[in-house]
């Protein structure tokens, strides 16, 4: 269903012809107006009343209309690279996907069908894995924790320099040692 059809505008209609539009729609197709029409009207104008109500809540929402002008573009050009039919959609499909994985669905993948198209797809899988919420959030995490554990480090160091000026850890730790040896052999 096109959105724009429903409220009989054009994609470059402004929120306000999207209002009247949606408006004069309404008044005609209320289920309200229809209370007293047959049972097939009704149901009819009640169809178009739930379209014309769907058309306005999403074309009124700048996020929605965004969000369906890209969705609705992505279907319209892949009807149009696939001939608008859509067994000519799975069989072309069907052909990429063996032209870029090097084999088909029910076919065994061939030796030699590493290729630089493999590499791509691999990279491509990659990627989208890559920008994943969850990989994301993982890494945001990952940081934070090195990130923390860098400046307690940092801040243990420092501290140690200004308790114990003039000694290294390492020449503290001997003189631990020396201590010990010296207790122990009273």
């Amino acid at each position: 269903m096109d959105h724009y059809k429903v409220l009989g505008l054009t994609r470059s209609a402004s929120k306000e012809e999207i209002k009247q539009a949606f408006r004069k729609l309404a008044m005609e197709f209320h289920p309200d107006k229809h209370a007293h029409s047959s049972h097939q009207l009704k149901e009819n104008a009640t169809l178009k009343f739930k379209q014309v109500s769907e058309a306005y809540e999403t074309l009124i929402d700048d996020r929605k209309r965004a969000d369906y002008n890209i969705r609705s573009n992505s279907y319209r050009n892949s009807a149009n690279n696939y001939g608008g039919n859509s067994d000519n959609y799975n069989r072309k499909y069907k052909n990429e996907y063996r032209n870029s994985y090097g084999y088909g669905y029910g076919y065994s993948r061939p030796a030699d069908a590493g290729g630089s198209a493999s590499i791509v797809t691999k990279f491509e899988m990659v990627l989208r894995f890559m920008t994943t919420r969850a990989f994301l959030l993982n890494a945001a995490l990952a940081g934070v924790l090195l990130g923390a554990t860098y400046v307690v480090d940092a801040g243990g160091e420092a501290l140690w320099k200004m308790q114990n000026s003039g000694k290294s850890f390492e020449e503290a730790m001997e003189s631990v040692e020396k201590a010990k040896a010296f207790d122990d052999k009273r």
